[in-house]
């Protein structure tokens, strides 16, 4: 006995519309590497939940960009306008970039020599020269900062001993005049002339006249 047609429309129920989503979305990208496989064709597929989860499948021999701009190419609809062109363009000139930073990087680490011609080799040997000039360079240069630290820092030792060696002369001295009993007042009052008057002894004798 066979199963009945299901009508064709939303499924109002979420648990039902979820578990109906998930048995087809796996059918169709199970069928999308199938046709794949069987038929050496070049597959595609995209997918969005109703939450805006990405569900994709790509044959292995392509991408899905590649697949785009062939769709692209052969339909005549423009999927992407000039702006984005320029940058899938700015794209791919940074990845043959940095393709080319990592093979040039494995030959300066002495990987994959043996498919170089000799004028690439002698053009590694001189680009390692230059970088070993550099870093020596760059090694004076912070061992001339250190040695200009160093010496700021000894003449600001030297500096604090003197202003510390003068500070313990005055102190020594205070001292010094503490224990001599030195008083400022008494010393000037000593130096000081003293006055005498002399008082007559006698009696006036005008004055008993």
């Amino acid at each position: 006995m066979g199963r009945g047609k299901i009508e064709i429309k939303r499924i109002e129920n979420s648990t039902n519309r979820q578990v109906t989503f998930s048995k087809r979305r796996n059918g169709i990208l199970k069928k999308a590497r199938e046709i794949s496989v069987l038929c050496d064709a070049e597959v595609g597929v995209v997918i969005f939940s109703s939450a805006g989860k990405l569900y994709d499948f790509c044959s292995p021999k392509t991408s899905l960009s590649k697949i785009l701009e062939k769709y692209q190419t052969n339909s005549g609809k423009i999927l992407w306008d000039e702006k984005h062109k320029s940058l899938s363009a700015e794209i791919d000139r940074i990845k043959k970039e940095n393709d080319t930073m990592q093979i040039e990087l494995r030959h300066l680490k002495g990987e994959d020599l043996n498919s170089l011609q000799p004028k690439e080799l002698i053009m590694i040997e001189e680009a390692l020269d230059n970088g070993l000039t550099n870093l020596n360079e760059k090694l004076m240069e912070h061992w001339e900062l250190h040695m200009r630290h160093n010496k700021m820092l000894e003449d600001e030792n030297k500096l604090l001993s003197f202003k510390l060696h003068q500070q313990d002369i005055a102190l020594s001295g205070s001292m010094r005049d503490l224990e001599l009993g030195y008083h400022p007042d008494r010393d000037f009052a000593a130096q000081m002339p003293i006055t005498f008057r002399v008082q007559p002894s006698h009696p006036n004798l005008q004055e008993n006249n």
